[in-house]
């Protein structure tokens, strides 16, 4: 899953700045959505709309109250010092969802350069009933 030649090893990853690593889980969280739609949407504008109802902060925010009881004691204190960011500009969704939904993008960025394997078993989880 990740396109660099090697993973990183926790250690360094957990030098990447929080925001960053949160821009990186951004973006995963986009492809990973849009790849499971490929398939299943007749046309791009039913792909976005799908895709963008579940990339969006207040989603987000719940998916990561799902995944919460499943992370390690490590994840829990990646998500939780992702939170604690101080927000940036003025969001559509709550305070606190962005900041939910920025520490849920956190980590799926720092599985992604860390562990794939344990990315896919997270992102299983968030899967709706009918996927």
């Amino acid at each position: 899953m990740y396109f660099g030649s090697d993973l990183l090893p926790p250690r360094e990853a957990k030098l990447i700045p929080l925001r960053i690593l949160a821009h990186l889980g951004d973006a995963v969280f986009a492809l990973y959505e849009r790849e499971r739609e490929t398939l299943r949407s007749v046309n791009v504008r039913q792909m976005h709309d799908k895709t963008a109802s579940r990339t969006s902060a207040a989603i987000q925010c719940k998916l990561l109250a799902l995944l919460v009881p499943q992370l390690t004691d490590e994840e829990k204190d990646l998500v939780r010092r992702a939170r604690n960011l101080k927000a940036s500009g003025s969001r559509s969704a709550g305070q606190a969802s962005y900041r939910k939904a920025t520490a849920f993008e956190a980590l799926l960025g720092y599985l992604y350069l860390t562990s794939p394997e344990r990315l896919r078993q997270l992102l299983a989880i968030t899967l709706p009933n009918d996927a």
